[in-house]
């Protein structure tokens, strides 16, 4: 009995050896298996997003060719909002003073638009201003303050110069838009050169700094790395035409008395040259827009939200010039840009009011036009010459393209004077 029993326990662990030899064989061919599919997963996942990729890429590049064919056709134009809100007003508004103003733009664009229909009837020789039907299709679309856009300068809101541009190029979706680069502070102007202007420009830094939201935390940091860049290369507003001297080695051909050899040899030439305005602002802008694009400038700090107002969210990079622009546009910068450039003369918070208010009825056509409506500060508007325009000239245009799960961005920098269009920089991400 007892050999029985041993045998039979022999037998029992045998089988327990051979069932678990079994289970450890299954769970390393279940990892096999799972790793062997989990890499071929991976590599198909890494395949298809380089195919993305490419597709996004190319529809991002032929969308720079598009873009920069076309711009000659670009000619912005201001629009008149003289019975809206200025894109400005949201700045010197909290949540509920937004809330009274779109209410208020609310009724009397819905007081002005009755009454528009009832002078056509009166025109007319009927009268349906009553008619129901009518009135509610006119209270319908004008009803919501959800609804409600508040336009920038040129209509589509702030900085866009136009609509967004959107279409696919093979599988890639493309969108184009194009940006007013002369309506955002200049952070060229934190370290300019004119030591007659440093308070003036430091006033004007913190300014705009302070009505971004930003705190002082923040706008030390700022100024300590703007404060490298400035001792790099400072950054000028005003240009003269320059006149360089150029030596450039001559070959000189001698013989040897045997006539046999000729022998080469460096006499230096001196050449005078003119490097024009156009040039050295050129070369200025392309040189601090690499500086303001690299890693010299923390920019994640600068697209954290420091305004939140409802659904609305500003953040200090969306108004800052990194291109290496010298001059805001007074029609279509908002009122943080608009102080920061009149402190430099003064007054600068009567202004920026002042010119908000004129420019909804009307923009300023040119800087002695500003000087005639704004006379009581035409002394403010000379200090202050430098660092204003009219009329924008630097453009961004902002490319992205989708494929998939891939994307793929470029920014250009361009200026623009009438049918000549020069690119500044281009950066691809």
């Amino acid at each position: 009995m007892d050999k029985a029993q041993d045998n039979l326990d022999i037998s029992r662990s045998r089988a327990g050896v051979v069932l678990l030899v079994t289970l450890v064989l299954l769970v390393v061919l279940a990892t096999l298996g799972y790793t062997f599919s989990d890499r071929i997963a991976s590599q198909r996942h890494r395949d298809q997003y380089i195919i993305d990729y490419s597709n996004a890429r190319y529809g991002c590049d032929s969308a720079v060719k598009y873009a920069l064919a076309t711009l000659e056709e670009l000619e912005p134009e201001l629009v008149s909002r003289p019975n809206e809100p200025d894109f400005s007003d949201l700045f010197a508004l909290d949540e509920l003073g937004i809330q009274e103003l779109l209410a208020q733009w609310e009724i009397e664009s819905q007081s002005r638009t009755l009454n528009s229909s009832k002078n056509f009837d009166d025109k007319d020789g009927t009268d349906n201003v009553n008619d129901t039907g009518r009135d509610k299709n006119v209270m319908d679309e004008l009803s919501g303050l959800d609804s409600i856009v508040i336009r920038g300068p040129y209509g589509p809101p702030w900085p866009f110069v136009t609509e967004s541009a959107e279409f696919e190029i093979g599988s890639a979706k493309v969108r184009i838009e194009i940006e007013d680069e002369n309506a955002k502070y200049p952070l060229g102007w934190a370290i300019m050169d004119n030591p007659e202007l440093v308070r003036e420009t430091e006033a004007g830094f913190v300014t705009f700094c302070e009505m971004m939201g930003m705190d002082f935390i923040q706008i030390d940091s700022l100024k300590e790395q703007l404060k490298q860049i400035g001792e790099i290369k400072p950054f000028a507003i005003s240009f003269k035409p320059i006149t360089k001297t150029v030596s450039t080695p001559v070959p000189a051909t001698t013989r040897t008395a045997s006539r046999s050899r000729t022998s080469r040899t460096s006499r230096p030439r001196t050449t005078r040259t003119t490097v024009p305005v156009s040039k050295q602002i050129s070369a200025q802008t392309a040189h601090f827009a690499k500086m303001f694009h690299s890693s010299l400038i923390d920019t994640e700090p600068l697209e954290q939200p420091t305004i939140v107002v409802g659904d609305r969210k500003e953040y200090p990079l969306k108004y800052m010039g990194l291109w290496g622009t010298r001059q805001v546009n007074i029609n279509t910068a908002p009122r943080p840009v608009l102080e920061a450039a009149f402190i430099f003369g003064g007054n600068q918070v009567e202004m920026a009011e002042e010119i908000i208010r004129q420019r909804k009825q009307e923009p300023f056509t040119n800087i002695n036009e500003l000087k005639e409506k704004l006379s009581r500060y035409s002394e403010s508007i000379g200090k202050c010459e430098d660092f204003i325009t009219t009329e924008s000239k630097f453009f961004i245009i902002r490319i992205t393209s989708t494929s998939g799960v891939a994307r793929a961005s470029s920014m250009i920098a361009i200026t623009k004077e009438g049918d000549s269009v020069t690119r500044i920089a281009v950066i691809n991400g």
